[in-house]
């Protein structure tokens, strides 16, 4: 394989992350154990299917970046290529990001995980006697309400704080802090959390507490951050360019607001893998990624959400374990674009991807990973040996909606 750099991230003074200069895609030393040939012919496959446009692929091996590459366009028929600086949007990957901030926050003393939310003067109300929903629950989706709580009044452009002080008409789903709903809206209670804590915005203490520490020059919050970046993937859906980047998920920054290259994604996971100890402390990571509450499944699963076992949710974050590994990660989908992390915290290797379509299938592209990574035989997780009939769906959310595993 071809040995090429990208530069490692400057750190800003003040700051003590550890250096990331091993952002490189390369035959270094230790050797590699995917064969980047195999996969690179899989996303080329892939990149076929009628759904596809553009697609950003990275990959952590050992703590070290081996890969990160473009493919396809950032608008169909348009020529122009996406490349590892193309920015798309994190839609539901960006909750870790959310999840950082609180426990960075926590560390200094400024907010506690234990703290009731009623305290905190946000404009979030709950159905029943929520007198005990923590900010942890917050984060972990145990709030008591049936899942993805009035996300299509969101979706319809309602505002976000008025959605939020309005959910205590809901009925009660379950005792809060006893059972998983997925949410996004009152997920969203965190921005203000963080903003009373400490009358900053969102945005600006993402950037100056964990984007520029991190080196992550092309990552933001916020519509703006998108359309304004060099390179940036316009969303598709069924292969056709959309004309307006739909809002409804930068409303609630904290849920879905974040953006970025592949190569700033790569960065994210590595601090994830305790990489910027200055940043992401390692007893910051175990709070994050500790598994606190089931996830049971809802509709029809496909073969890739089967074979990824013990789904569990953290703060911001799922766990599951695939092949005796337990792994790390999230998905996320909004209207016209993709991504997912995952990876092995204890072998320090995994896969990031960014993709500005609707198409669900390039998200199984993650099993194919770890099949080579830990010499499994090889399986057709992009099912595309298989007659259109037999393939069972990934997944039964709407696709507009933050999409997150």
């Amino acid at each position: 394989m071809a040995a090429f750099h990208f530069s490692g991230p400057q750190r800003p003074s003040g700051h003590a992350a550890a250096p990331l200069a091993n952002d490189v895609v390369q035959a270094v030393a230790t050797p590699t154990r995917v064969d980047y040939r195999r996969l690179e012919a899989r996303i080329a496959r892939l990149m076929q299917e009628p759904d596809m446009v553009g697609l950003a692929v990275g990959t952590v091996e050992n703590g070290q970046v081996r890969f990160a590459k473009g493919f396809g366009e950032t608008i169909a028929h348009s020529g122009t290529p996406v490349t590892p600086n193309t920015v798309f949007r994190w839609a539901s990957v960006s909750k870790g990001v959310a999840s950082a901030l609180v426990i960075k926050l926590a560390e200094e003393g400024k907010v506690s995980l234990n703290t009731p939310v009623a305290s905190l003067h946000t404009t979030l109300t709950l159905p029943g006697d929520s007198s005990n929903v923590t900010v942890a629950n917050i984060l972990s989706h145990r709030v008591g309400l049936v899942r993805n709580a009035w996300d299509e009044r969101l979706e319809a452009g309602e505002d976000p704080k008025a959605l939020r002080a309005a959910l205590s008409t809901l009925p009660v789903y379950c005792p809060p802090g006893t059972c998983y709903g997925y949410q996004n809206i009152a997920f969203d209670t965190v921005t203000e959390i963080v903003e009373g804590a400490t009358g900053e915005d969102y945005a600006s203490l993402a950037r100056k507490r964990l984007f520029e520490p991190l080196g992550m020059r092309n990552a933001s919050v916020g519509r703006a951050g998108l359309q304004s970046a060099t390179s940036w993937a316009h969303p598709h859906r069924r292969g056709k360019v959309l004309v307006t980047v739909n809002d409804a998920y930068y409303r609630v920054p904290a849920a879905g607001g974040v953006n970025s290259s592949i190569r700033d994604l790569l960065r994210w996971m590595r601090a994830q893998m305790g990489e910027a100890p200055g940043v992401l402390s390692q007893t910051a990571l175990e709070t994050m990624h500790r598994p606190r509450v089931s996830t049971p499944p809802h509709g029809r699963r496909g073969a890739m959400d089967r074979a990824l076992t013990h789904a569990q949710y953290g703060l911001g974050w799922r766990s599951f374990v695939y092949a005796g590994h337990a792994l790390v990660g999230h998905r996320g989908s909004v209207d016209g674009y993709g991504s997912l992390i995952l990876f092995d915290p204890a072998d320090k290797s995994g896969i990031v991807m960014l993709w500005n379509s609707n198409a669900s299938k390039a998200a199984r592209l993650q099993l194919e990973f770890f099949d080579l990574l830990y010499g499994l035989p090889p399986t057709d997780w992009l099912e595309f040996e298989q007659p259109e009939a037999a393939r069972a769906p990934a997944t039964t959310e709407a696709p507009d909606r933050p999409r997150a595993r």
